[in-house]
């Protein structure tokens, strides 16, 4: 099952998220990536998925030359 991140993309743009195991709930979000996880273990939650939202989205194509 894929997840689509796009609603909290434009939410949290810059930050760091901590979410819930199924990837989609977000339990606290912060500058750092320890202060997300930190907010969300000390709501409760143990082992939350953390991921940083970057600002833009930008599209890279990587390419190797054969000499």
């Amino acid at each position: 099952m894929s997840v689509s991140w796009e609603k909290i993309y434009q939410h949290y743009r810059g930050q760091w998220v901590a979410l819930a195991q199924d990837e989609e709930t977000v339990l606290a979000s912060g500058k750092t990536a320890k202060e997300a996880l930190t907010k969300a273990v000390s709501s409760g939650y143990k082992n939350p998925v953390i991921a940083f939202m970057p600002k833009e989205l930008l599209t890279y194509v990587g390419a190797q030359s054969w000499s």
